[in-house]
């Protein structure tokens, strides 16, 4: 690693040498309960960086080659990436099934139907998170994850496309087929 990818801000929040912006470890944001989760607007950039500035939250860091390799080639970081997607997983009332083969299999959990009343209708901001876990993931090396979730989320849209809606689900086909 280079001397700016060791003082990379994502990197260091990442491993739990830094905090946010917010002066929020990402472990303490890791234990939120779901309402905290969705009450709270400027995490979801941390977690899920990309190489766009947010337009939400402009103290969020991006992504750079550097970052990005570091992610790919990481295992600690790689490990921490999957937390905080499954952690989103479990907001949205979903899951991850890691089998043989390297299957990656996203599914609805047993909270799902409790959980789609907090997130499935028309226009929500949770799409727009969804969209950017699909691209961070896919850039971070996780594709295999992103395009697990997509498949779900593909199921889903079959079941709510009125609360969806076209545009959301097209971000979510364009974020894993980049």
């Amino acid at each position: 690693m280079s001397d700016s990818t060791k003082h990379n801000k994502i990197l260091a929040f990442y491993l739990g040498q830094q905090p946010d912006s917010q002066g929020r470890a990402i472990e303490h944001i890791w234990s939120w309960d779901y309402q905290k989760l969705e009450s709270v607007h400027n995490y979801i950039q941390w977690l899920f960086p990309l190489r766009e500035k947010s337009r939400f939250n402009s103290t969020a860091p991006t992504l750079n080659d550097e970052v990005i390799q570091a992610f790919r080639t990481s295992e600690e970081l790689t490990n921490r990436l999957l937390h905080s997607f499954k952690v989103m997983l479990a907001f949205y009332g979903l899951e991850c099934h890691e089998g043989d083969n390297a299957e990656i299999v996203i599914a609805k959990s047993a909270e799902y139907f409790s959980r789609k009343r907090e997130w499935i209708e028309k226009i929500n901001h949770n799409y727009l998170r969804l969209s950017r876990i699909l691209t961070s993931l896919t850039e971070l090396g996780l594709k295999n994850y992103a395009l697990a979730l997509f498949k779900c989320l593909d199921e889903i849209y079959n079941e709510d496309k009125e609360s969806i809606g076209l545009e959301t689900y097209t971000y979510w086909k364009k974020a894993v087929n980049s």
